[in-house]
């Protein structure tokens, strides 16, 4: 059978397919990905793209590794699944604990797997609430997020999400999730002679006080804000995140799904602030996106409760310790280490800001170019002076994607917010034509 055009694999997949973020007019001229190398990604027409975001934030390792492939293979030719239910496990499932527990912070030993980060986040809300339960203190499960924060879009997961947009369709959300401000350098307004990152953090005890503290589960945030825009924070933050629920008796969930496995330039990034979190939740980067596969790692002190539990802990999904994720993420792993990609995150991503900001921050509607590792963000705004935005009919955003597309750079924004987060394995000569893709593309849509 002949190859089908790129027209009729968008008419079959417009006769067939619901896709996520489901949008007609916008998949009318999308793109039929057949092959990745690299950091580039093969459109059936035959063009080729930067993935400038590394797929969707997870293809750290870049397309095309065969060993990925072939741990697989390997992998589902002697046992291709078994259930990881208690009474149940498998030398892959033990083998990553182990390894996880090696790299992540000191008190987190223990280790559930999921199939990604959504189910990581509905994982976390269910262990905190049961946490408090088990305690004896079963009023406790209210949870705190941010605006801004992505942490999926399973019901409770996108009810922690703090980008609107993804709310109106499924309301009403899950009762008890509530958002302080974030961080976000660039635009939080804090109160004359009072440095911004200990007030935003206050806002967490400002919450908390209001809700009640014999109420409140869990806080949960992203340590770099991905989908909401790459906000890292103020350096002084998450230290102050972290004495605000030690003493509140709030357990501080961090959701590593995008800065996990070495993003930023850490193994995690909480790392980068000398913070260690209660639960940690973690996804994407893991398999390098070859297989669907996260989890979340737990405190000694929580793991403890949930052994002395006289009854089950009642959260369970077929696909939890799936020996194939596992074996890919330990396959994965050992090319994260190997490649030493923590140190190329870190060198890279200085690379590419620095470079960015050259080309960038001198023209009159680029506001904000920020990132930490190979994370960069760069906003888009109407006035400089004001930071005012553009009206969203003058859909800047989606004028600026279209034009670096057409200069062969494939990535996501929010709102007028580019971001960007190539596979770590992506060259200084790709890097560079990244920047002059932005910067000719923002002159061609803003001049």
């Amino acid at each position: 059978m002949a190859t089908a055009t790129k027209p009729e694999w968008i008419r079959r997949d417009l006769a067939h397919l619901v896709h996520p973020l489901h949008s007609r007019g916008t998949h009318e001229g999308g793109h039929v990905w057949v092959k990745g190398e690299g950091a580039i990604l093969f459109d059936a027409d035959g063009r080729e793209y930067i993935d400038g975001l590394a797929g969707l934030w997870n293809v750290v390792a870049g397309h095309g590794r065969t060993e990925l492939a072939a741990a697989a293979a390997e992998q589902m030719t002697s046992l291709a699944y078994c259930s990881g239910y208690a009474g149940s496990t498998n030398p892959r499932a033990i083998e990553l604990a182990e390894k996880l527990a090696g790299m992540t912070y000191p008190s987190i030993n223990r280790f559930f797997f999921t199939c990604g980060g959504g189910e990581a986040t509905e994982s976390s809300i269910k262990l905190a609430r049961s946490y408090w339960k088990l305690l004896g203190r079963p009023e406790k499960t209210k949870v705190i997020s941010r605006e801004w924060g992505y942490h999926g879009v399973t019901l409770a997961a996108m009810s922690a999400t703090g980008i609107k947009g993804y709310w109106p369709l499924f309301e009403p959300r899950v009762p008890g999730f509530m958002h302080i401000p974030s961080p976000y350098p660039y635009r939080y307004e804090a109160p004359a002679g009072t440095s911004a990152g200990i007030a935003a953090a206050n806002e967490l005890e400002q919450a908390i006080q209001r809700e009640g503290a014999d109420t409140v589960a869990m806080f949960i945030a992203e340590p770099v804000q991905g989908a909401g825009g790459v906000i890292p924070p103020q350096d002084n933050y998450f230290g102050r995140i972290r004495e605000i629920c030690d003493e509140y008796e709030v357990l501080f969930v961090a959701d590593e799904v995008i800065t996990g496995f070495g993003r930023t330039g850490k193994m995690f990034a909480l790392d980068h602030w000398g913070v260690e979190p209660d639960v940690m939740q973690f996804a994407k980067a893991i398999t390098s996106g070859y297989f669907p596969f996260g989890g979340v790692g737990v405190s000694d002190t929580i793991a403890e409760v949930l052994d002395e539990s006289p009854s089950p802990w009642m959260h369970a999904f077929t696909y939890s310790a799936h020996p194939v994720g596992c074996a890919v993420s330990l396959r994965n792993i050992r090319i994260i280490e190997e490649e030493d990609f923590l140190a190329q995150a870190a060198e890279k991503g200085d690379y590419l800001l620095r470079a960015l900001r050259a080309a960038l921050e001198d023209h009159p509607h680029v506001g904000d170019v920020r990132g930490l590792g190979l994370m960069c963000g760069v906003e888009i705004v109407k006035d400089r002076s004001t930071k005012e935005e553009f009206p969203a009919s003058d859909k800047v955003g989606a004028r600026l994607n279209a034009e670096t597309q057409k200069r062969g750079l494939f990535s996501r924004l929010r709102g007028d917010v580019y971001c960007l987060a190539p596979p770590v394995v992506t060259t200084r000569q790709q890097l560079d034509r990244i920047v002059d893709v932005m910067s000719e593309s923002i002159t061609a849509v803003l001049g």
